[in-house]
């Protein structure tokens, strides 16, 4: 059986193991989480390097890509230090194939309600968090907004374009990357925190809700009807959450297992298992065979 372990610096809450078979292959995973805890998560990565097939870095990335820069974190640095055996995929590789597919999907199903993605607002918490994610709405036809300075830093100014998220990050994620991460994204049992809603206009004025769903979760109010949320990490809890708002519909880029859809980094961890090549030698087109072939489709869930 390949194993997936995915380590998150996230809270333990949030925890999950199941098995499947992909392709004829059974596998097993695993998301572990460390409470905010790097040096632990560094220790487990320690441990298990060498006893799984590949790791998902979970709660932390390697680096922001941001149109066709990256921005690497200088903490995360020591995971893949550590990390000497095993595969390794923090879900970089695999956000854009994901999220392509998924706005395809949501756009085939609103389609059947007589509806397009062309011309409705979203709201993306973090642009530079998920970049391909900002630039697929927008090529979409969405009319976006990037919520990037209210919630990281707190500073209530909207983005209204691509162009001045490229701007703001070449600006700051230079200097926030060299801080520690927990700075300006929640971890640890501060994912566990009932939401504070804030931003409710920007909230309110949007039809789809796009981004990580910490960061979603965050702030959303109590009222959500006739919304979207796009998003990538979901357990039955959070479904439950947002049924009670009375979300519309619940898009997730990962496919559902036992309830919970893994992150992205899960999604890149499991294909690099399946993969019989060295990691180094892993392409785009690989990812997209094995995503095709699965194959792993997006979750569309109609909450109310």
């Amino acid at each position: 059986m390949k194993k997936v372990l995915s380590i998150s610096v996230g809270s333990a809450g949030r925890d999950h193991t199941t098995q499947t078979e992909l392709l004829g292959q059974p596998i097993e995973l695993s998301r572990q989480g460390m409470n905010g805890d790097l040096k632990k998560a560094i220790e487990m990565y320690k441990f298990y390097d060498g006893k799984v097939d590949a790791f998902g870095v979970g709660g932390l990335e390697f680096y922001l890509g941001v149109g066709k820069r990256r921005y690497y974190f200088r903490e995360v640095k020591y995971i893949r230090d550590a990390v000497k055996i095993s595969k390794i995929g923090d879900g970089n590789a695999v956000k854009g194939l994901l999220v392509k597919r998924a706005l395809a999907a949501l756009e085939a199903h609103l389609n059947t309600e007589g509806k397009t993605l062309r011309g409705m607002k979203a709201l993306k918490t973090n642009a530079v968090d998920r970049y391909v994610m900002a630039e697929a709405l927008v090529n979409a036809g969405c009319e976006a907004t990037f919520c990037d300075l209210m919630f990281s830093l707190g500073i209530p100014i909207p983005i209204r374009s691509l162009a001045g998220v490229r701007i703001i990050a070449a600006l700051l994620l230079p200097i926030i990357t060299q801080m520690p991460f927990k700075w300006f994204y929640p971890l640890g049992s501060a994912q566990d925190q009932p939401p504070q809603p804030r931003w409710e206009k920007y909230y309110q004025e949007a039809d789809i809700l796009a981004g990580d769903f910490v960061s979603i979760r965050a702030h959303m109010p109590d009222d959500l009807t006739g919304k979207i949320v796009l998003t990538n990490t979901t357990t039955a809890k959070n479904v439950e959450e947002l049924r009670d708002r009375n979300l519309h519909m619940l898009v997730t880029t990962t496919p559902r297992f036992e309830g919970r859809s893994f992150g992205t980094n899960v999604m890149e961890a499991t294909l690099l298992a399946l993969m019989d090549k060295p990691q180094g030698e892993a392409t785009p087109a690989d990812f997209l065979d094995l995503i095709e072939r699965i194959p792993l489709e997006p979750n569309i869930e109609i909450l109310n």
